[in-house]
C-alpha cells in the first residue's frame, strides 16, 4: 500500500517557510531555497551568539582604557592595581562606571593608584 504524505508535508513545509519569513525573494516563497538559506542563518545565530559575547568584552576594554588614560594610568596598570587592592568589578561594570559616573571610576582609579604604590 502506498503512504501519501499530503498533510504531513504541507505541515513541514508550511513551518519552514514561516520561519523563513523575512527573507528576501525565493529565499522566502521556495521550501528548497528556505530550507537552504534556514540552515545557513541557524549556522550564523549560533557563531555570533558565542562571538558576541567577545565583542562585548572588547568594547568594554575600550571604554575602560579611555577612562583609566584620562585618569592618567592605562588599562593593564589600572587592573593590575584592582588586583593588588582586591577590588572585584568585572569589566561589565566598570565600563558602565567609566561611562555613567565618571567621579565614581575616578576614585577606583585612585584605590588601584593606591595599591600599585603600596606595592
Amino acid at each position: 500500500m502506498r503512504v501519501k504524505t499530503g498533510i504531513v508535508r504541507r505541515r513541514r513545509h508550511k513551518k519552514l517557510l514561516k520561519l523563513a519569513r523575512g527573507f528576501y525573494s525565493g529565499r522566502r516563497k521556495h521550501f528548497r531555497k528556505a530550507k537552504e538559506q534556514l540552515e545557513r542563518s541557524m549556522v550564523y545565530s549560533y557563531r555570533d551568539r558565542r562571538a558576541k559575547k567577545r565583542d562585548f568584552r572588547r568594547l568594554w576594554i575600550v571604554r575602560i582604557n579611555a577612562a583609566t588614560r584620562i585618569n592618567g594610568l592605562s588599562y593593564s596598570v589600572f587592573m593590575h592595581g584592582l588586583k593588588l587592592a582586591n577590588v572585584e568589578l568585572d569589566r561589565k561594570v566598570l565600563a558602565d562606571m567609566a561611562m555613567n559616573a565618571p567621579a565614581s571610576f575616578a576614585s577606583v582609579v585612585e584605590t588601584a593608584k593606591q595599591a600599585i604604590a603600596s606595592k
